[in-house]
């Protein structure tokens, strides 16, 4: 399908319906987060480059941290337009009894971007599969499924600023779930390029769970820092 048709097909009527759903909910939780993270890049072959990152996510008006991972990434890339990516990661999430849970999460990415300058599109995919406290709980071990649609724009302004504006939906796949869409993501950043090997993005992100009696809305901050050998 061309950028065009997809934009046109998909990201439009996902954008209507989702935040026309998310504007109907009552009773809403409110919560204001910090996110901050650093990655490492290194090329291992003409157009595969391993990815390793590591993410602190503070919640309860950042006060508490709240979700720590490390990620591990395998990038392949196709073409000028299209790459894939397969992922792990473990995560220490903290429970309302203040013990952590553990999970790890297996998942696949396909990325498809189109440059029409100063303006980059792009569309994201991603397969995920994910277990919490195996062995753990009398439900640990049970796979949660998710696909996710996210749609970006970025703005090259000059050689170091890039704004962008991205738009993410969760849709769950396991049997006991009947939503089409239960989480967005709406997100605002600019990345910044201190040299050809690093970059620090700061963005502000609205996450709202929908189609739930009592949908929790997240107002975070975020922070990154990237390096690439």
């Amino acid at each position: 399908m061309a950028l065009s048709g997809l934009f046109r097909f998909v990201v439009f009527p996902a954008l209507v319906a989702g935040l026309l759903v998310s504007t109907q909910l009552k009773g809403q939780q409110n919560d204001a987060g910090l996110w901050a993270s650093v990655s490492f890049e290194a090329k291992v072959a003409k157009r595969l480059s391993a990815k390793i990152s590591e993410e602190f996510r503070f919640y309860e008006n950042i006060s508490e941290l709240g979700t720590s991972f490390t990620e591990a990434c395998l990038e392949y890339k196709i073409n000028k337009y299209l790459q894939v990516s397969a992922n792990y990661r473990f995560t220490q999430r903290k429970r309302l009894d203040d013990y952590y849970s553990f999970r790890h999460r297996i998942y696949v990415d396909v990325k498809y971007s189109k440059k029409l300058k100063p303006f980059e599109l792009s569309w994201r995919g991603r397969f995920q599969d994910q277990y919490s406290d195996i062995g753990r709980a009398s439900d640990g071990g049970v796979a949660e499924y998710y696909f996710r649609n996210k749609f970006s724009l970025k703005w090259d302004l000059d050689k170091a600023y890039s704004p962008y504006l991205s738009f993410e939906l969760f849709s769950p796949l396991d049997y006991p779930r009947y939503s089409v869409f239960d989480n967005l993501r709406a997100t605002a950043g600019i990345e910044y390029s201190i040299s050809k090997h690093q970059k620090i993005d700061l963005y502000y992100m609205i996450q709202k769970e929908i189609n739930v009696s009592r949908p929790d809305t997240y107002f975070i901050l975020g922070i990154g820092y990237f390096y690439k050998l």
